[in-house]
């Protein structure tokens, strides 16, 4: 009877499907191996670049932190080169151009409206002819080829314009997010913008076809959650640091229990249900309240890493947005930090992500939604000590 046995394994229609069954196993067991080691050693991890025009983010930072000068001649000096550019802008883009004079109509701060016209120049090194106009200051238009589009040439994409109306659908979990921890709403966003930007081309046909026509962020729920894309081993330390009284990231007591579980929450729906809380809190359809949060809690304790460190770097939303791509092994205080971050194509362009951010702060684009706060930290703080103050003065003159 053995040799019968033999025989009948060794027939196609019983061989075939076994070994195609035994492959599958084989390959699907190999593959989680290899996720698992490739994780545990860190190789998914992107160590970054360092942006092409970082030594033009540093230069134009220190030209304002040293020799901005605000006495009343030099605000009018610098009244009047803002006009200027503003006009030599609308000659090339007019989009731009609105934008930022909006934005400066709605301030009146010349030191962020240069800002913004200096973003807009470091894409226009190579334009020959604004260069000219631009070291010359001529008013006149010498048969200048005008554009509807924007000097970011990434924002001129269909891609972008679904973002602008999805992002519009959160502004209330933005504003409560930055509420609960100080953080301007439009530092948030730029994080966000750097995130959703650079899955433009990676994830195409999907914007293409579910994001763009429901008007929706694109939700992460592989390795990186939620739609600012944090890490679950990320959102744990920040968790951690919140608590650590020790920790050179600690924001303070009032900070503590901002991102407590609470055991009537639950987050479970299709996609997250064998996920822990943690992630189930991010990996949310609609309500993406913790992604923003986790995310300011981000930036917050890195701007009091580098603040504790003598590098105050508050006033810099592209090397925020940069670490925030990069995570905290990355965050290492110094004179001069590096814009950079992960690197990405949309369309046929090289970006990195802190680049891309400080494109999205200084463009305007948004800024009815988000507009530009005085201080880009603990606002309302600051305003209740002036006020504290101009009380104080009050009672010493009624006295």
């Amino acid at each position: 009877m053995e040799p019968k046995k033999v025989r009948f394994y060794h027939k196609k229609w019983i061989k075939i499907p076994y070994r195609i069954v035994l492959y599958s196993f084989a390959l699907y067991g190999f593959i989680l191996v290899g996720t698992y080691v490739a994780m545990k050693f860190k190789w998914t991890n992107n160590s970054g670049q360092i942006d092409v025009n970082n030594r033009y983010f540093q230069d134009m930072n220190d030209k304002y932190n040293q020799n901005f000068k605000v006495d009343s001649i030099s605000v009018a000096k610098h009244r009047l080169e803002v006009l200027n550019r503003i006009i030599i802008l609308n000659d090339f883009h007019p989009h731009n151009a609105q934008q930022i004079l909006t934005a400066y109509q709605g301030n009146h701060d010349e030191r962020l409206t240069l800002q913004m016209l200096d973003a807009v120049d470091i894409r226009l090194l190579k334009n020959k002819r604004y260069q000219k106009r631009m070291n010359k200051f001529k008013f006149e238009k010498i048969g200048i080829k005008k554009t509807g589009l924007s000097v970011f040439e990434w924002m001129n994409i269909e891609e972008w314009k679904c973002f602008k109306e999805a992002v519009s659908k959160d502004k209330k979990y933005i504003d409560s997010a930055a509420q609960v921890t100080g953080v301007e709403p439009r530092y948030i966003v730029a994080c966000l913008v750097g995130e959703q930007v650079r899955l433009f081309n990676s994830r195409r046909e999907k914007y293409k076809n579910f994001i763009a026509p429901m008007k929706t962020l694109a939700l992460e729920a592989n390795l990186s959650y939620g739609v600012t894309g944090i890490k679950e081993s990320t959102a744990k330390r920040i968790e951690t640091y919140l608590k650590d009284s020790t920790s050179k990231y600690y924001l303070g007591k009032q900070y503590e229990n901002i991102l407590d579980y609470h055991s009537i929450n639950k987050y479970t729906n299709s996609i997250n249900d064998t996920m822990s809380e943690r992630v189930q809190r991010l990996v949310q359809f609609t309500n993406h309240y913790y992604s923003y949060l986790y995310a300011a809690v981000f930036i917050k304790q890195i701007k009091m890493q580098w603040e504790r460190a003598g590098y105050p770097i508050e006033n810099r939303p592209e090397i925020l947005a940069s670490l925030f791509n990069l995570g905290y092994t990355k965050s290492i205080p110094k004179k001069r930090p590096e814009v950079g971050g992960s690197v990405f194509k949309i369309r046929e362009n090289e970006y990195t992500f802190g680049a891309v951010s400080y494109e999205f702060y200084f463009s305007g684009e948004l800024s009815e939604l988000f507009p530009f706060y005085p201080k880009h930290f603990d606002w309302e703080q600051k305003k209740k000590e002036e006020n504290k103050r101009i009380f104080q003065k009050k009672d010493l003159i009624s006295e």
